[in-house]
């Protein structure tokens, strides 16, 4: 990465059409091509089928691993798939998008062993494609019970919770603020992670089940209110996921070229030509986490020729994966870590590049050198992390209680509101994690099925 001569004008160089089409396929095709079924068995025979496995252990969700990847050996993969969705409704998803290398992978006993696991993901996703390839819904819905649940935010919390209820025979109404369901899973996630429209196919497969009402355009606090929605439904789940990005709060941010990588990466989400989107010659990403690393490796493959990351610690420090890490180093991305932020730098109302401060740790605290470095950038993007906004739930009888900054619930995701429970990101103490949220909306929905149980005993 060359340094910038301030002396010499800068123009910005952001450009679409930056790569041919079918460059552009490539670089956003699926990061894990499915398993044909004889790889699948292949693999499948490599499991030990552990007793007590530490696999299943370490999945948030419980997935019986062991049972679904004897299932798939026995070639049973339908009945895999119903074990796996017993358990995790979005097991499709997540088999794409979890960090299977530091959850059930990590502990697999091969990898312990051999330093190879078992391919649990692509095992996982085998088993789910097939079943969702059918059409057919593969959990039936028990009687109607008249019990009415308002659940806010179709995202993985969300779609987990609702479909949870609707299978206990409870009616649920879905708001989302969005005009697609989907939440992190539609506008979030790396487009090279999730192909073919697989996040709707997803939601559709969800829905499926019957007794769910999508309402889509729907914000909390201002489309519908948490009063109303008490008042009206038996109870209420809050899947608000997080709204706010946090910012660099330095010098230039607000210049043209500067952008939340979130919302660039909703964007491109939702881009039907991806050649068609503008990209820098030269993009910098400030943050160590996934979604520092899914737009970087998204703007390289929109053809930037230089991508760095610039993260404010040390390598070990970063939020994503040691195997997402080298996602992006092997596509041509530099890691450059112990920099922070100083100002933004612009020319004519666009950015032309950042200065960065070097770092250190001292004593367990993150000190800045006063040395700094200066990189050419038509694009800043940052992604350093985001924030819970209490919209809509902050006015009612002193309204839901807060911790470290989002909600406080109890083990049953029960928030301190009567009638209202709480699951995914939007809850303080989880991982922002897809797996996570899903196991946050399945744990709330069978609490708040209990309360209707208890009730009627």
């Amino acid at each position: 990465m060359s340094v910038m001569n301030e002396a010499r004008p800068i123009r910005p160089d952001i450009g679409a059409k930056r790569l041919d089409a079918d460059t552009l396929k490539a670089n956003f095709s699926d990061l894990h091509p499915p398993l044909e079924a004889h790889e699948a068995v292949v693999e499948a025979d490599r499991c030990y089928f552990c007793y007590d496995a530490p696999c299943m252990t370490a999945c948030p969700t419980s997935i019986d691993i062991p049972l679904f990847i004897r299932e798939i050996q026995a070639g049973n993969p339908t009945g895999a798939a119903k074990t796996i969705l017993s358990s995790n409704i979005l097991g499709g998803m997540c088999a794409r998008v979890c960090p299977t290398e530091t959850l059930c992978e990590e502990v697999c006993v091969r990898e312990i062993a051999e330093g190879k696991p078992v391919k649990i993901g692509l095992l996982q996703r085998f088993a789910t494609d097939i079943l969702m390839d059918t059409g057919e819904h593969p959990f039936t819905r028990a009687a109607p019970t008249g019990k009415r649940i308002a659940v806010v935010g179709a995202g993985p919390a969300g779609l987990s919770c609702a479909h949870r209820l609707a299978m206990h025979g409870h009616d649920v109404t879905l708001y989302d603020a969005r005009e697609k369901p989907g939440g992190l899973n539609e506008y979030g996630i790396a487009a090279y992670k999730t192909t073919q429209g697989f996040a709707q196919r997803e939601v559709d497969f969800v829905l499926g089940i019957g007794g769910i009402s999508l309402e889509t355009g729907k914000a909390l606090g201002r489309d519908i209110h948490l009063a109303d929605l008490r008042r009206d439904f038996d109870a209420v789940f809050l899947g608000l996921g997080l709204a706010g990005v946090n910012a660099l709060s330095t010098e230039g941010e607000s210049q043209a070229g500067s952008a939340d990588a979130v919302a660039w990466i909703a964007e491109l989400r939702q881009t039907t030509d991806l050649a068609s989107l503008p990209i820098g010659r030269r993009v910098v990403v400030i943050g160590g986490g996934m979604t520092a690393i899914d737009a970087a490796v998204q703007a390289k493959g929109l053809g930037a020729q230089e991508v760095t990351i610039a993260y404010r610690r040390g390598q070990e420090a970063m939020n994503a994966s040691r195997y997402e890490q080298e996602i992006a180093q092997t596509r041509g991305i530099a890691i450059r870590c112990n920099l922070q932020p100083k100002r933004i730098l612009a020319e004519g109302g666009h950015v032309t590049g950042i200065e960065l401060e070097r770092t250190r740790t001292e004593d367990g605290r993150l000190v800045g050198t006063g040395e700094t470095v200066t990189l050419e950038a038509d694009q800043v993007f940052k992604a350093i992390g985001q924030s819970f906004l209490p919209d809509g739930i902050d006015g009612e009888g002193g309204g839901i209680q807060l911790e470290l900054g989002r909600i406080k619930v109890d083990a049953d995701r029960r928030t301190s509101l009567p009638g209202v429970w709480a699951g995914g990101d939007c809850i303080s103490g989880g991982d922002d994690l897809t797996v996570v949220a899903v196991e946050d909306g399945k744990v709330a929905a069978e609490a708040i099925h209990r309360t209707f149980v208890g009730a009627k005993a």
